[in-house]
Formats: C-alpha cells, structure tokens, sequence
C-alpha cells in the first residue's frame, strides 16, 4: 500500500519573462517502510517537488495540477490548519544546510521540544525529557541539550535538525541533500545514522542527493529527474547495473567507481535546459549522443520496459 503518491504534479512558476516549468507532469509512489530517491542535476526540480510535498510554495509558484495523497488525503486540497497539524507528526523534511534551519537564540532543546508541545500537547517538563532522549538517538551528547547552535559543528547541527524532525515520529521523512557540505567521515556517520532511525522508528523517506553513492547505500528505488520531469524509474540495484535513459547512462558514466574497471570519467555535453519557453521534443536531445528525429519534434511518453519505467524514444521507436 502506498503512503505517499504524487500523481501528474504540475507546479508553474509565472514570472515576467514567462511560466517555468519546475515540475511537470511528475508521478510516483513511495510504498510504507521504504525509501525513494530522487536524483539529477541541479535545477532539475528535486527540491521544488520536496516543497511541494510539504506545501510550502510560496508565489510565484503555484501547483496547476495533480494530486498528491498522503493516506488517501489530498495534500493540494488542504488548507493552511490542515497542513500545520500535518507538517511533523505526518510528514516531516530536512533541508539543505542545516545551520538555515536552527534558530541561533534558541537551545538546541527548545527547539527539538517545540514540536512536541505543538503536536503532542505534552507538558515543557516531558517535552523536555524527550527531546533529550532524541538527541541520545541521533548520537549526540544528552547534556548539550541547553547549547546554542553555533556551539556545534556542521556535522552536530545537521543530527539536531534530524532530531528535530523525528521527535514527533512522522510517518514520512524528505531529506534534502542531507549531506550537502560536510566532509566524507562526517557524511558516512550520518548515513549510518539515516539508516538506523529508518530501523528504529519505522521511517518511509524520500531522500534527495546528487551523490550516486549516497542513493547507493539508503535507497530502495530510485526517480531519475531531468528539467522537471523523471525521465527513469527503477529499483536501485537495476539501475545502478543498467540503465536505461541516456541520461540516466550518462549520470553514471560521470561517476567514479572505486572497485569496477578503471577508465576514464565521461561529463555531459552541454547544459540544462531553461524551464521558461522550453524546447518541444525531449528535453535531453540537444546533449544526447543517441538522438532520433523524433526526438526533436515529440515528447517521449513514460512506458514500462524490463520492469521498470522510461520516457525515451528508443524504447518506443
């Protein structure tokens, strides 16, 4: 059963030069207990999708169409009270950068206990004591409950935004580059930890990454985004051993792979497309070195090939 399914999302951007198509026609299902990862370059629309989720769009943008349900709910439809009660006990995201999201004339407690008061209508006094418990879950030091960000290192701040959006047990976790900025060590401790809070609380999650390994390691399936559409949907190990979408093959042949063949990186010819006044056709045909003349004129529908979904014309010529 799926707790969380986007269907044909449209979200537009209306700006003077024209309307940017940042998401467009998007669709997916995140199944109860599993996570999703939502891959591409910068700009493809990965972010934009997360913040739709969360009904946090603010004008110029503005979602056209689509549903997308939360335990059968339709998020579009929900109106400002709705979503507050929702945001934190249903769902819950972790944005890039996590000394954005700390308050820095706050305890690092008082902010973790907010969310309980809010959403719990427990008590300061077990509020406090949970939100100590949360930080002992995350790894962190019990008696830094009372610090202030800035006593904290990137690494400790980034564990207290996640326990901050764990504390209220939501149903559905969106991490957004989670480890955007720190250093590998630091990115393998808190990977680790992802993984066991997705044991020990029972998380569903959609995590947002450029790094392939990072998506490797967490995801069970993966969406592969290009100038706001996914273009490729697969599970994790299938996409990883043969991708299909030219872009897809492309990602990957970007990357480096410390125990296969060494050989030489190949980067992408080109760069994304603008999403104001778009191209017809295939968004990646101008740097897709398997092109078809179809390409140019139509825009490849989505179709179901080796048990996985692709929109490209060379599953369809």
């Amino acid at each position: 059963m799926s707790l969380l399914e986007v269907d044909d999302l449209r979200l537009y951007f209306y700006t003077k030069r024209g309307t940017a198509k940042a998401v467009d026609r998007v669709g997916f299902r995140v199944e109860k207990n599993e996570t999703l990862g939502l891959i591409g370059e910068s700009g493809c629309g990965k972010t934009t999708t997360a913040l739709a989720i969360m009904k946090l769009i603010k004008p110029p943008g503005q979602i056209v169409h689509g549903k997308i349900l939360f335990q059968d709910r339709d998020i579009v439809s929900l109106d400002k009270e709705d979503m507050r009660e929702l945001r934190g006990k249903g769902l819950a995201i972790i944005r890039q950068e996590a000394q954005n999201s700390l308050n820095p004339v706050m305890s690092i407690g008082k902010q973790i206990a907010e969310g309980l008061l809010v959403h719990d209508k427990i008590g300061k006094k077990e509020a406090w004591e949970r939100a100590e418990h949360q930080l002992g879950l995350v790894g962190l030091d019990t008696k830094m409950i009372s610090h202030f960000p800035h006593e904290f290192s990137g690494g400790m701040k980034q564990r207290a935004v996640i326990a901050m959006a764990t504390v209220c047990r939501p149903q559905f976790l969106i991490l957004d580059e989670p480890t955007t900025g720190l250093d590998v060590i630091v990115q393998r401790q808190l990977l680790s930890l992802i993984n066991h809070l997705k044991q020990e609380l029972g998380l569903t999650a959609l995590l947002i990454a450029h790094d392939l390994a990072v998506i490797a390691e967490t995801c069970d399936r993966v969406a592969v985004m290009y100038a706001g559409k996914i273009v490729e949907h697969s599970d994790t190990v299938s996409l990883y051993r043969k991708p299909l979408h030219p872009y897809s093959q492309a990602l990957l042949s970007a990357y480096p792979n410390l125990k296969g063949e060494k050989k030489q990186l190949r980067s992408i010819p080109g760069v994304p497309p603008r999403l104001i006044n778009t191209p017809y056709g295939c968004k990646f045909e101008p740097r897709c070195s398997y092109a078809l003349e179809a390409c140019k004129h139509q825009e490849p529908e989505m179709m179901y090939q080796d048990g996985r979904y692709v929109a490209c014309h060379l599953f369809q010529a």
